[in-house]
């Protein structure tokens, strides 16, 4: 038996913001982070959401830790807040979510209700108001925990591309890359059925489409709306079906080094098509993979009279978009030192097995294979 869910309510477009004003509330906690702070964007929010006690929690961290979430939890079962807002990127609506979930674990012991959850980002690429994931990091083990629950998907998501204006370039092109990982990534697991083909499908032609030119063109909000949107449809694709091991490496290289997950993500991508296609093995005759790579250059225009020409059309253009994004093409181009690799691989080539994004994966990956495969990354 197969399902599929969809969840949250979306608002989007211009000034979707609007809606805030329709609450009926008495006490709001925001969660977010300073930078949310000093853009006034949190001000802004509590234009809309007068007449209400307002709690605002700032100290949400890029890849937001246990210790945080801990602090923020106790601030939140003190307030005992009616709605709780998220705003910013993925790491306050992730916190958020965890914030939920540990208030959630504790609630009988003291009669706690679940407040309305209102996920509002600020970057296209996580998708994270759409979806029951959260990655926290565990700083004093130097791992990320990703946590997968239904009880974390927001209520109501609100999509306001003006909020997106101020993103800078280099976070645009980052979290842009996250959303075409997430919709590729969804299109080829096995898990992806006939719904989430709809959305990731979508997502990828609107990501070859804008998000090049959201890069060189900012203040341009038709460009912005589509990778907002294009974002949640990522969301709901891979929540509905799995990713793989491109986030899984991603989330273990991205805890060693000091690289953005969309990023990591990004230089990743022309390597993990290649190998789960078979490309590396002499197996691409008989991959499921390879197909569905294939499927995807197809409707992208590209190149595609055979199954392996299909691949390598879309490694080409994936390469190619990440060149014009000015992403680097291998972790030593983006200053990962060699010993600080081979010192991390264990780590790495672990954490990748653990991760649960690796049950998504179309191929199977032996702990070998791992290692073979972040070498490749590291070096091209």
């Amino acid at each position: 038996m197969k399902t599929f869910f969809v969840k949250p309510r979306i608002y989007y477009g211009n000034n979707s913001l609007e809606y805030l004003s329709t609450l009926d509330v008495k006490r709001v906690c925001i969660v977010t982070d300073k930078m949310m702070v000093k853009l006034g964007v949190t001000e802004k929010i509590k234009g809309y959401i007068k007449h209400t006690t307002c709690t605002i929690f700032d100290e949400v961290e890029p890849n937001p830790s246990l210790d945080t979430i801990k602090k923020a939890l106790a601030i939140f079962l003190q307030d005992r807040p009616d709605v709780i807002i998220a705003v910013g990127g993925g790491s306050p609506i992730d916190a958020a979510k965890a914030i939920l979930l540990m208030a959630n674990e504790i609630s009988e012991q003291l009669n706690f209700k679940r407040p309305k959850f209102i996920a509002v980002p600020t970057t296209s690429g996580t998708g994270s108001e759409v979806t029951s994931y959260s990655v926290i990091t565990d700083t004093k083990n130097n791992i990320k925990i990703p946590f997968s629950d239904e009880k974390m998907l927001p209520d109501i998501a609100i999509l306001d591309q003006q909020l997106t204006k101020t993103v800078p370039p280099t976070v645009t092109a980052d979290t842009g890359m996250d959303v075409l990982t997430h919709a590729i990534e969804a299109f080829v697991t096995p898990k992806a059925n006939e719904f989430t083909d709809i959305y990731a499908a979508k997502a990828i032609k609107t990501v070859f489409k804008y998000l090049l030119r959201t890069y060189r063109f900012g203040e341009d909000l038709e460009a912005r709306g589509q990778m907002h949107v294009a974002s949640c449809m990522a969301g709901i694709a891979f929540n509905n079906s799995a990713l793989g091991i491109n986030h899984s490496l991603a989330h273990a290289i991205g805890a060693r080094f000091r690289l953005s997950h969309g990023r990591a993500n990004a230089i990743l991508l022309p390597y993990v098509i290649q190998y789960n296609a078979g490309l590396c093995d002499g197996t691409l005759p008989i991959s499921a993979a390879a197909k569905r790579y294939a499927q995807i250059a197809d409707m992208l225009g590209l190149p595609c009279s055979t199954t392996e020409e299909g691949v390598i059309s879309l490694v080409a253009a994936v390469k190619y978009l990440n060149r014009a994004l000015d992403i680097p093409e291998t972790l030593a181009e983006a200053g990962v030192k060699k010993e600080e690799l081979e010192e991390s691989l264990p780590f790495i080539v672990k954490s990748a097995g653990e991760d649960v994004c690796t049950t998504g994966n179309p191929k199977e990956v032996r702990p070998i294979d791992f290692t073979h495969l972040v070498n490749w990354v590291y070096q091209g």
